[in-house]
C-alpha cells in the first residue's frame, strides 16, 4: 500500500514537524514505476521545493531494509526508534521520541530546520507520536493535534486504537 500515499505532507503550521512515508533505496526501483519512486534524495529535493530545510529524520520503521542512514547528507541528524506497527507505542518509545525532539529543538534554537518523521506510510506511528508530543509537551488539545496532523500530512491517521488513545490521554 506504500504507493497509495503521497510521499510527504507539508510542515505542520506552528511546529517544526513534517511527516512522510519511508524513502526507499535504489534497489526498490525495479518494483516501482518512475513516478512512484521516492528515495532519500527525492525527499531532500521535495523539502527544498517547499522552501524548508530538514535538520533531523526520526525513523520509526521496525526494520533497516528500506534505506541506509549513510545515504543521507552528513549534516542531517538521524535517529532510529524501532517502533512496532499496529500497536500503541510503549512508554519507552514515547519517552525516546520526546527526548530526541526536545534535544534537537534545544540544539537548533537559532534556526528553523524541520524534524522529519516517518514510519512506513508516514501515518499511524508517525501521526501518533507527533500528536502525542504536541498534546503532552506543547499542551495541544487532542482533536486539534489530530486534525493538524491529518491536514498537514494529506492523509488521516487510520488506526482507531491510535486515535482513541490520543483522545483519552
Amino acid at each position: 500500500r506504500w504507493t497509495d500515499y503521497v510521499p510527504l505532507g507539508r510542515r505542520m503550521p506552528g511546529t517544526r514537524f513534517i511527516a512522510f512515508k519511508v524513502p526507499l533505496k535504489k534497489s526498490f526501483d525495479q518494483k516501482l514505476l518512475p513516478e512512484e519512486r521516492f528515495s532519500p534524495c527525492d525527499l531532500l529535493k521535495k523539502i527544498k521545493e517547499q522552501k524548508e530545510e530538514l535538520g533531523l529524520i526520526i525513523d520509526l520503521t521496525y526494520t533497516t531494509r528500506y534505506y541506509r542512514p549513510e545515504e543521507l547528507p552528513a549534516t542531517l541528524c538521524y535517529s532510529k526508534i524501532l517502533t512496532m506497527g499496529h500497536e500503541i507505542p510503549n512508554k519507552q518509545t514515547i519517552y525516546q521520541f520526546k527526548y530526541v525532539v526536545k534535544k534537537f529543538l534545544e540544539d537548533n534554537k537559532d534556526n528553523d530546520k524541520l524534524i522529519g518523521v516517518h514510519c512506513t506510510h508516514g501515518l499511524n506511528r508517525t501521526g501518533y507520536l507527533v500528536c502525542r508530543y504536541l498534546i503532552d509537551v506543547e499542551g495541544m488539545e487532542p482533536n486539534a493535534a489530530i486534525e493538524l496532523f491529518n491536514r498537514s500530512r494529506g492523509h488521516p491517521i487510520e488506526r482507531t486504537n491510535y486515535i482513541q488513545d490520543l483522545r483519552k490521554r
